[in-house]
């Protein structure tokens, strides 16, 4: 929407392609990896009729550039309407009274689980996937023109190894300069990293179902308020960073996600319900002439500035399909490749997504039961409720049955946090079945438990290190690391409860 707001005022037929293409990829993602992407209703407050009728005009518009790639249709709500439909909108403003709402569609995904499909789609159609490795450097052919191969570490057992292609793809993300410098030490930067920071408030914030976005606030940033996951994600902010492995975000940053909300809600917003806030890095391609990250394009770049190395970089989330056909594209030009046919991703359902329905949650309700070992090890039944059958199927699509069949018969019944709907079964799964090699990955990238109450991940913990620790023969010296290594990366989510940090910023 916002950048469809900047393709019409600034005559930006760049911008516009833009949105268009988004689209059009926006409902390929929800077609293919239906289980884990859906249509969510995003609610836009008006404080004057010229609001009303400029939004509306706007989303109406974006309705039409949709076309047949609409989700729902926009409409208008009255402030009555809006208020039953939002209860926690304020009615006045800065004494600007509400004069009603627009609501739009878009679309939301649990972007930890498609990540964790797209790699094991690719397993499944051939590729061979490698987690925890890292490039070292590149190997170049012997006149050094051309790169042929990487060195490889595994960072599980230290071990290196080369690996050898004819075309290598760079899309190492905020890091793919320092890999393109691994080519060329006198690579020209492309990447201009920001910071976007989330705080996770409770559930109660935001009905479930809808979210609300402003447009603008009073320094001109957009805010967001959207259901995720059974929690409440704001957001966002948008500013120049440095590149780590680790960011942090800052206590000013959190705060001002929390005062722009608090403008809009008739709630006391409160610091102590943050449960959990983190920063993220967008690897956003740079053109020298932007004078802020906002104003930079969010679309992708392809180039091959060292034969054999392709880079992209840039581009968003909703855009990854095309990104990488794109990108593939130009490593068969650079590796003169004679593929037997065109791309195929444009119709290929992901990894538990085919034959996958909205109701197949109620299968696992009524044919599994949660089998749990109690504190003195006596194994109890437990009934496959609702919120965990829905739970597995979405997160899982048609193989949330394997993980419901190791719950029942493996006693991995029990939930792994009180409030969440996680079972000790997805662990053994995430281990078995999707290279789950660590608690962080488990905590945060093949769940985002982390990221939705840092304490809850925090007390999880030693129960995922130890189904972990079985499943991968670890010792106790291992399972210790595991522990402290955890530990220090749930430190740089700011959660209320770990907010008195020290960053020399704050104390």
């Amino acid at each position: 929407v916002r950048y469809l707001e900047k393709a019409v005022f600034n005559l930006d037929y760049g911008q516009f392609k833009l949105v268009l293409h988004a689209l059009e990829e926006r409902k390929q993602v929800i077609d293919n990896a239906p289980h884990l992407c859906h249509a969510l209703p995003c609610m836009t407050p008006c404080f004057s009729w010229f609001e009303v009728v400029y939004y509306w005009i706007g989303l109406k518009m974006y309705d039409l550039v949709a076309g047949r790639q609409l989700l729902h249709i926009s409409r208008y709500y009255s402030t009555k309407e809006s208020a039953d439909l939002f209860p926690t909108l304020a009615r006045k403003v800065n004494d600007r009274i509400l004069r009603g709402t627009v609501v739009y569609y878009d679309g939301q995904m649990n972007d930890a689980r498609l990540n964790v499909g797209l790699a094991c789609t690719a397993a499944l159609a051939g590729a061979a996937v490698l987690n925890h490795a890292e490039v070292v450097s590149l190997l170049k052919d012997d006149d050094g023109k051309r790169i042929i191969g990487a060195r490889i570490r595994d960072n599980l057992t230290g071990n290196e190894f080369d690996t050898y292609a004819k075309v290598i793809v760079n899309a190492g993300g905020p890091f793919c300069d320092s890999i393109r410098k691994m080519a060329n030490k006198n690579a020209q930067q492309m990447i201009s990293p920001s910071s976007g920071v989330h705080i996770i408030l409770p559930d109660y914030y935001s009905p479930e179902g809808m979210g609300l976005i402003v447009p603008k606030t009073k320094d001109g940033r957009v805010v967001f308020m959207l259901p995720w996951l059974g929690k409440t994600v704001a957001g966002t902010t948008d500013s120049s960073t440095s590149i780590t492995f680790l960011p942090e975000p800052h206590e000013d940053e959190i705060q001002f996600i929390l005062d722009a909300i608090s403008g809009y809600l008739n709630v006391k917003v409160r610091r102590a319900d943050v449960l959990s806030a983190w920063s993220g890095i967008r690897p956003l391609a740079v053109d020298p002439t932007a004078k802020n990250t906002e104003s930079i394009s969010r679309d992708h770049v392809v180039c091959e500035d060292y034969p054999g190395l392709v880079t992209i970089t840039g581009g968003k989330w909703t855009t990854y399909r095309s990104m990488a056909e794109d990108a593939v594209n130009a490593a068969i030009k650079s590796g003169k490749l004679t593929p037997t046919s065109g791309c195929v991703t444009n119709n290929l359902r992901l990894v538990g997504g085919e034959g996958w329905e909205p109701s197949s949650f109620t299968v696992l309700a009524q044919q599994y039961t949660r089998m749990k070992s109690t504190h003195s090890g006596k194994v109890v039944p437990g009934v496959m409720d609702s919120a965990a059958a829905r739970h597995l199927s979405q997160a899982y699509g048609t193989l949330a049955e394997r993980v419901a069949a190791i719950a029942q018969n493996e006693s991995l019944g029990k939930r792994l946090a009180h409030g969440y709907p996680y079972l000790e079964a997805e662990v053994a799964y995430c281990a078995r079945s999707e290279y789950c090699e660590s608690a962080v990955d488990f905590i945060a990238r093949r769940t985002r438990l982390a990221f939705l109450e840092t304490d809850a991940a925090r007390k999880a913990l030693p129960r995922v290190i130890e189904i972990l620790a079985n499943e991968h023969k670890w010792d106790d010296a291992k399972q210790k690391e595991e522990l402290e290594k955890a530990t220090e990366f749930l430190r740089t989510f700011k959660s209320s409860k770990n907010a008195k940090f020290h960053d020399g910023k704050h104390n």
